[in-house]
């Protein structure tokens, strides 16, 4: 049987095919989401697989109350939530990353940029549903939440 460089061309071109769509599916398995808040700056910045997808304002913990540092993954997602402990307050598009604490989306949008919550990490409304949305898509164990001074 003789075997012509066809049949080599479409051999190599299965293989190919094959070993980009192993690398496609490895770069899937290992996407990351990092989400960074610098209490300080009352920011938020997002990167997935490394790369810079965005810098929000938040509030975090006003005056005698706290917001948790260090590093965490999230628990739990609620599309909504209502706070038992505030007044049934919502929160929507909720992260849990520590017992009661989330980052969520808020009504209090002209409070953002300063420290304004309970302990929670308040954004946006159309953010806190982006972050979510990348939480949701990415999966929590590849979601790692970083709270620092």
């Amino acid at each position: 049987m003789r075997m012509g460089t066809g049949f080599f061309r479409k051999i190599a071109s299965v293989a190919a095919a094959g070993f980009l769509g192993l690398f496609i599916m490895a770069s899937a398995a290992q996407a990351k989401v990092a989400v960074r808040i610098d209490i300080s700056s009352q920011t938020m910045s997002v990167s997935v697989n490394g790369w810079p997808y965005a810098t929000w304002r938040v509030s975090t913990a006003r005056r005698g109350y706290w917001t948790p540092r260090g590093s965490y993954r999230p628990f739990m997602l609620k599309r909504m939530h209502y706070s038992s402990k505030y007044d049934n307050s919502p929160m929507p598009h909720s992260i849990f990353f520590k017992g009661g604490y989330a980052i969520h989306g808020t009504g209090y949008v002209r409070s953002l940029g300063r420290p304004a919550s309970h302990g929670c990490i308040r954004l946006a409304p159309g953010n806190a549903a982006r972050l979510f949305s990348l939480v949701q898509r990415y999966g929590k164990g590849s979601t790692r939440i970083v709270i620092t001074n």
